[in-house]
C-alpha cells in the first residue's frame, strides 16, 4: 500500500515533469511589438513583388531573394532570442496552447482565402494590402491568446 506521503510526492514530481515539458511553451520573452506588423509588411511585400512577375524577372527574382534573405535572419534572431521556438504543428504543448494552435491552424487559410479574392478583384496592389492588414490583425490576436494561454498553463502547473 502507498502511504498519502508518497502519493503526494508522486503527484508533485509528475507535476514536475509537466512543468518541464511545458516550459519551451511558456517561458520566453513576449514578442516585441513591432512583430506582427514587420510580418504583415513582410507578406505584403512578399505579394507585391508579383508585380514584376513578367514585366522583369530580374526585379521580381532579387526582390524574393531579398525577401527570403530577411526571413531567414528574423527566424535566426527569433531562436537566439527565444531559444527553444514552439511552431504550431511541432511537438505536444500543454492543452491551453494546443488549442491556440488549433486556432491559428484554422485562421490562416481562411486568410489566404480572403487574400487570393482580393488578388482576383483588386489585383496585385488589393491583395498586398489585404494581406497586411489581415495578416497584422491576425498575428496580434494570436500573440494575445498564445499569452493569455501561457498564463494559464503557469497558473495551473504552479
Amino acid at each position: 500500500m502507498v502511504s498519502s506521503m508518497e502519493s503526494y510526492d508522486l503527484a508533485e514530481q509528475l507535476k514536475a515533469a509537466e512543468r518541464g515539458a511545458a516550459a519551451p511553451y511558456v517561458d520566453y520573452p513576449p514578442t516585441p511589438w513591432w512583430y506582427a506588423p514587420s510580418v504583415g509588411a513582410w507578406v505584403a511585400a512578399m505579394i507585391g513583388a508579383f508585380t514584376w512577375w513578367r514585366e522583369n524577372t530580374g526585379a521580381f527574382v532579387g526582390s524574393l531573394a531579398l525577401l527570403l534573405a530577411v526571413e531567414a535572419l528574423f527566424i535566426v534572431w527569433m531562436r537566439r532570442r527565444h531559444g527553444a521556438l514552439p511552431m504550431p504543428g511541432k511537438g505536444t504543448p500543454p492543452a491551453e496552447i494546443a488549442g491556440v494552435w488549433r486556432g491559428y491552424a484554422i485562421a490562416l487559410p481562411v486568410i489566404a482565402l480572403l487574400v487570393a479574392a482580393a488578388w482576383w478583384l483588386g489585383g496585385v496592389p488589393a491583395a498586398a494590402v489585404a494581406a497586411f492588414v489581415l495578416v497584422t490583425a491576425g498575428l496580434a490576436v494570436y500573440e494575445r491568446r498564445y499569452a493569455l494561454a501561457a498564463a494559464e498553463t503557469r497558473a495551473r502547473l504552479r
